[in-house]
């Protein structure tokens, strides 16, 4: 009897020194955390998708209640309300979380735009684009072999008709697409933008349309009916100025090869009529200011 409780009584002696270790371990080493980066951490989606900049979750709130300066609406997943919660916590302003969507600027669809090699190496856009820059003749285009769509945890982008899609109603514009594609034609734009250039060509027209029927040409008509200086052409490609734009489709309805679009579709007819007014009022404009420089 006394063989078996001698182990018995020797584990359990150990087992109780054990014990007393961890606990003096736990006063000693004890880091007090402050109850509001708890309180931050539930406010927060939990998407842990990096998109603020951080590590995850955790390591955003903890920032966050660390650095006064640091924004309460950096997590794009929680939005406005998410960073409402956030700064009544830490009895900050809430400042302006303005909602965003992940956008690829490029159509240049399988039967648009044209090929110079026929990939047969790994299923990657970085892998292609570091031998051959890119498979297809525009250099500036989508090349399509999905490393945005394997990124991306919320399936919300992927590859349709050889261009990567965005899912809007799925994108909580956490910026994972934006940061592998290696052609930088993925940008994080305003959710209430509905116009956008789906074109990153800076070849001069001609080259531009002879590697792609979408492609921008730089024509500039999409400027000469934009009343709102929302849109420049400069390097060859038209660029909107989402601060500046209010989604009227004037440009989108004059684009020649259809590398502007709108998801507000103009008739055709209101189209042309609004067109010409503002081709008018800016001759108009331009008229005045010559006349009062001339006055001067």
């Amino acid at each position: 009897m006394n063989g078996i409780m001698t182990p018995v009584l020797l584990v359990a002696v150990i087992g109780l020194i054990c014990s007393a270790l961890l606990v003096f371990a736990s006063k000693v080493f004890h880091v007090a955390v402050d109850e509001r980066v708890t309180l931050v951490r539930e406010a927060l989606p939990g998407a842990n998708c990096g998109g603020c900049g951080f590590a995850g979750c955790d390591d955003y709130a903890a920032n966050l209640v660390a650095d006064e300066e640091l924004s309460c609406t950096m997590c794009s997943p929680g939005g406005a309300a998410t960073a409402e919660a956030i700064a009544e916590i830490l009895g900050r302003s809430a400042g302006s979380a303005e909602p965003e969507v992940a956008q690829v600027l490029c159509n240049g669809t399988c039967e648009a735009s044209r090929t110079v090699l026929d990939w047969q190496g790994m299923s990657s856009c970085k892998g292609a684009k570091g031998w051959f820059t890119s498979p297809n003749a525009c250099m500036f285009g989508c090349i399509g072999l999905g490393d945005c769509q394997e990124a991306c945890a919320f399936d919300a982008i992927g590859v349709v008709n050889g261009v990567a899609v965005v899912n809007r109603e799925n994108c909580v514009a956490c910026g994972a697409c934006v940061k592998t594609c290696p052609q930088k034609i993925i940008k994080l734009v305003p959710q209430k933008a509905q116009v956008h250039v789906l074109c990153s060509s800076e070849d001069k027209g001609a080259v531009a349309r002879k590697n792609c029927d979408n492609a921008c040409i730089g024509c500039m008509k999409c400027t000469t009916v934009c009343n709102f200086d929302a849109i420049t052409v400069e390097n060859n490609l038209a660029r909107i100025n989402y601060a500046n734009c209010k989604s009227c489709g004037l440009c989108a309805a004059v684009c020649p090869t259809g590398a502007i679009n709108s998801f507000k579709k103009l008739p055709a007819k209101e189209a042309a009529e609004k067109a010409a007014a503002a081709k008018k009022a800016k001759a108009a404009k331009a008229k005045e200011a010559a006349a009062a420089s001339a006055e001067a």
